[in-house]
């Protein structure tokens, strides 16, 4: 390439890179500031090789069936480094609308675990809806000892999540 049509290839990738850069801060604009200020999403259990976040169940389904129950593939959605599958559009859209209500406390992760300061993830056939969230176990031991005494295992895992969350590799 000539030094010519070289100099002109810079000329045209800067003026790409500034109106590139010039589109999206003005749409940053409207995004709301905890969104950009948020930083990195919270540590989730998803598959490593899928990206299913609770193994493909509907989130939403342990609080309207009070069971697991598989969600569709045709219905899915990313959001929070995973995918979520839902087992019917009203679910889809509740979970759209509330993430923060139906995605399982402390990513999946145990809450026994996190209280003894291990991340474990939990496994989406043991679990339990307390006061209004979704926790999942590693085993039913685990969640008949959290079901013995919940307060106590939700405040001790509460304390030790911020720390143990920063050392789960994204």
């Amino acid at each position: 390439m000539t030094a010519r049509r070289q100099a002109g290839k810079r000329v045209q990738l800067r003026t790409g890179l500034a109106l590139a850069i010039g589109l999206l801060l003005p749409a940053a604009n409207w995004l709301p500031s905890a969104a950009v200020a948020a930083g990195p999403a919270p540590a989730l259990v998803a598959d490593p090789y899928t990206g299913l976040a609770i193994s493909g169940f509907d989130p939403v389904a342990y609080f309207t069936d009070k069971a697991p129950r598989a969600g569709k593939a045709e219905l899915e959605l990313s959001l929070a480094g995973g995918i979520w599958r839902f087992r019917n559009e009203g679910n889809r859209a509740e979970f759209a609308e509330h993430p923060d209500v139906y995605m399982p406390e402390f990513g999946g992760y145990d809450p026994v675990a996190i209280a003894r300061d291990a991340s474990v993830p939990g496994h989406p056939l043991f679990w339990s809806v307390t006061g209004e969230r979704l926790y999942l176990f590693y085993s039913e031991k685990a969640r008949e000892e959290f079901l013995a005494d919940p307060g106590r295992v939700i405040a001790a895992a509460k304390r030790k999540w911020p720390r143990l969350a920063r050392t789960i590799a994204r």
